[in-house]
C-alpha cells in the first residue's frame, strides 16, 4: 500500500492484505471499472456464475470453509437485490461476507433517475443496513480508507456480512491511506477475556464437574466461528463423556471419535440420545445457540440449575453468570484443568432404520439413500457434504463424515437453492471435493449453477433426490397441485452441461453411481427416483408435530406459550 493512491487500487491491495484470494460476482455497468479493476490483479480470481443468487450463495460456502472474509462483486439495482437473500442467509448464519457494490456517479444522481433504480438512489443501501453488520456508501474520499477498514473490521470481529457501495466516478479518485492502515498485518485480534472472570467460570465450571456423575457435552456452531473445535476435541477427550453436537454445529466434532454419540435436536434426536441428555446431571453446552431447529421446535430439555452454557461472549454456571468471557478462552482454560475422568462407553446413534437382511434391488426410499451414503462416506473419507434445506437438511443429519470431513448447511436460515452453489464455492477455496444433498425443487432453483464447475476446475457430487415436487410439505397441503415442479430430464441435463448424469432406482443402483461418480473427474449429477410419500426419519417427526401444533385451537396454544414462558425462566 501506499501513502496516495487510486480508490481501486487501494480495495484490491487491502483484499489481498486481509487474505482474499478469490472475489465473486457478476459484472454490470455501474460497477465494471471496480469489476475490471480486481481482475486485473492476477492475485485475485475472479468467479462469475449465471445469477446474483449463486453468486452470494458461493461466497458463502468459500467462507463458511476456508474461515477468511468471502467478497461478493455485484452492480447496483439489478444485481444488489438479486443478492439480498444470499446476504440475509449470512447474517442469520454468521458468516463474514464483503459486499462490494457499484452506483451511479454524481451527476448520474442529479437527473430523475438511472436505470437500475428502484426508489431513491440510497434505496439500496437502506436495504442492506437490514442485513449487514455495517453499510456505508463511500461518499467522502478523505475518510474512505478508514471507513473500508471499519467495515472490514466489523465483518471479521461480529461474523457477519457488511456491505460498501462505490459509485462509479469515484473508483479512479486518488485517496489518503493512513499509516495505520498501510502498516496493517491482516488480522483483527479477538477480543481479551476479563481474566478475573474467565478464572472464576473456570473454577465454578470444574467444581460442577467435580460434583457430577454423569456429565454430558453439547458442540454448538460457536465453536467452529471461534475455531475453538481443537480445544473442545480436547476437553472431551480428557473428561471422557458422551458429545452430541447440535444441528447447525453437525461436524464442529468429529463424527466417527468413539465419543461422538450424534445429533441432539431435543424430541427429534435419536431416542437414546434424548433420554441421555435428560439424564444427564451436568450439560455443558459450550457454543450453543437456542434456535427453534437446534431445540427441535420444542422447550430446552435442560434445566438450567444443571447446565453450564456459554455462548455470546458469557458463560453461564448454573444461575451465575459471567460476562466478558470468550468462548474460546473458556474452553482452552477449562481443558487445561485437573478434571475428573468419566470414561463412559459411547455408543453412536441415529433415526436410520436398518434391515437385518439388506436388500439392493428394492426401489430406493430416503432411509435407504442416506445409508448408501454413509457407505460411500465410509470407503471415500475427506469429501465436504452440502445439504440442501427441506428434507434434505433433516436428512442430512443422519449422514456421519470420516476423517476430518466437514458439513455445511443453512441449518437456520434454511434458504431454498444454497447447496449446489456453496458447494462449488467451497471446493474453488479448499480444493477438496464435495457431495451435495439437493431435492429437486431447490435443485431447480440454482443447480443449473453446476455448469459452470468445469471451468472452474472442481467437480461437485449431487445426489439429487427426484420426488416430483416440494415433497417436505405434502403430508400438511390441501393442495398438492400447488407443490409440483416440471418433470426435469436431471441426468440428460448434467450430460449436456458437460458432466455426467446417472439415474438410480434401487439402493444397488446409487452404490455403483456414488462409486462410478467417485472415479470421474468431471462433475455428476445422481438423479435418485423417490416415491412422492417418502421422507427422511427427522422429517416425518418435525411435520408430524407441525401438524400437531397447527390443530391446536388459539386458546390451548396460547395456555402452552404462557407455560413455556414460565418454564423458560429455570432454563438455560
Amino acid at each position: 500500500m501506499k501513502p496516495r493512491m487510486k480508490l481501486g487500487d487501494f480495495l484490491v491491495a487491502y483484499l489481498k492484505r486481509a487474505g482474499v484470494t478469490h472475489i465473486f460476482g457478476l459484472p454490470g455497468d455501474l460497477v465494471l471499472g471496480l469489476f475490471h479493476r480486481f481482475g486485473r490483479d492476477r492475485d485475485l480470481a475472479i468467479v462469475t456464475f449465471s445469477h446474483e443468487p449463486s453468486v452470494g450463495f458461493a461466497a458463502d460456502g468459500y467462507a463458511r470453509s476456508t474461515r477468511r472474509l468471502g467478497v461478493v462483486c455485484v452492480t447496483y439495482g439489478a444485481g444488489g437485490h438479486n443478492v439480498l437473500n444470499p446476504i440475509a442467509g449470512a447474517y442469520a448464519e454468521q458468516v463474514p461476507l464483503l459486499v462490494v457494490s457499484g452506483g451511479p456517479g454524481d451527476a448520474e444522481q442529479k437527473l430523475s433517475g438511472i436505470h437500475h433504480q428502484a426508489k431513491d438512489v440510497d434505496g439500496q443501501w437502506r436495504m442492506f443496513r437490514e442485513v449487514t453488520v455495517d453499510a456505508r456508501i463511500l461518499r467522502h474520499p478523505e475518510r474512505a480508507a478508514e471507513e473500508v477498514h471499519e467495515v472490514v473490521r466489523a465483518i471479521m470481529t461480529q461474523h457477519r456480512p457488511g456491505y460498501l457501495e462505490i459509485h462509479r466516478d469515484l473508483v479512479d479518485v486518488p485517496i489518503a491511506v493512513p499509516p495505520e492502515i498501510r502498516e496493517w498485518n491482516g488480522g483483527f485480534p479477538d477480543t481479551p477475556s476479563d481474566p478475573r472472570k474467565l478464572a472464576e467460570a473456570v473454577s465454578d465450571t470444574r467444581a460442577r464437574l467435580q460434583a457430577a456423575k454423569r456429565p454430558v457435552l453439547i458442540g454448538g456452531i460457536e465453536l467452529y466461528r471461534a475455531g475453538a473445535e481443537g480445544d473442545f476435541l480436547r476437553l472431551a477427550e480428557q473428561l471422557g463423556v458422551p458429545v452430541v453436537t447440535t444441528p447447525d454445529a453437525k461436524g464442529c466434532f468429529p463424527m466417527d471419535h468413539p465419543l461422538h454419540m450424534g445429533i441432539h435436536m431435543g424430541p427429534f434426536s435419536a431416542p437414546a440420545i434424548e433420554k441421555r441428555v435428560r439424564d444427564a446431571d451436568l450439560v455443558l453446552a459450550l457454543g450453543t445457540v437456542l434456535t427453534d431447529v437446534n431445540l427441535g421446535a420444542a422447550k430446552p430439555q435442560v434445566r438450567r440449575e444443571r447446565a453450564v452454557w456459554a455462548v455470546g461472549g458469557r458463560v453461564n454456571v448454573s444461575f451465575h453468570t459471567y460476562t466478558e468471557v470468550a468462548l474460546r478462552d473458556f474452553v482452552g482454560a477449562l481443558g487445561r484443568e485437573q478434571l475428573p475422568r468419566f470414561r463412559e462407553a459411547v455408543v453412536y446413534r441415529d433415526n436410520l432404520k436398518r434391515a437385518k437382511r439388506e436388500r439392493t434391488d428394492s426401489a430406493l426410499r430416503v432411509n435407504d439413500l442416506l445409508l448408501e451414503m454413509n457407505h460411500f462416506l465410509d470407503l471415500h473419507p475427506g469429501y465436504d457434504v452440502f445439504a440442501e434445506s427441506g428434507d434434505s437438511l433433516f436428512g442430512g443429519l443422519e449422514l456421519r463424515l470420516r476423517a476430518g470431513g466437514l458439513y455445511f448447511s443453512q441449518g437456520y436460515y434454511a434458504s431454498m437453492g444454497f447447496a449446489v452453489p456453496a458447494a462449488i464455492g467451497a471446493q474453488i477455496g479448499t480444493r477438496r471435493r464435495t457431495l451435495v444433498l439437493c431435492g429437486d425443487g431447490a435443485f431447480q432453483m440454482t443447480g443449473p449453477e453446476i455448469s459452470h464447475a468445469p471451468r472452474h476446475g472442481v467437480a461437485p457430487i449431487v445426489v439429487l433426490v427426484n420426488n416430483c415436487g416440494w415433497q417436505i410439505f405434502r403430508p400438511v397441503s390441501p393442495r398438492p397441485d400447488l407443490l409440483a415442479i416440471p418433470p426435469w430430464p436431471y441426468a440428460e441435463l448434467a450430460q449436456a452441461w458437460g458432466g455426467v448424469g446417472i439415474q438410480a432406482e434401487t439402493r444397488g443402483e446409487l452404490r455403483e453411481a456414488l462409486r462410478a461418480a467417485h472415479e470421474l473427474r468431471e462433475f455428476a449429477v445422481i438423479e435418485c427416483k423417490i416415491p412422492p410419500d417418502d421422507l427422511s426419519p427427522i422429517s416425518r417427526k418435525y411435520i408430524h408435530e407441525s401438524a400437531r401444533r397447527g390443530t391446536k385451537a388459539p386458546s390451548a396454544q396460547r395456555g402452552e406459550a404462557e407455560r413455556r414462558s414460565s418454564g423458560h425462566r429455570g432454563r438455560s
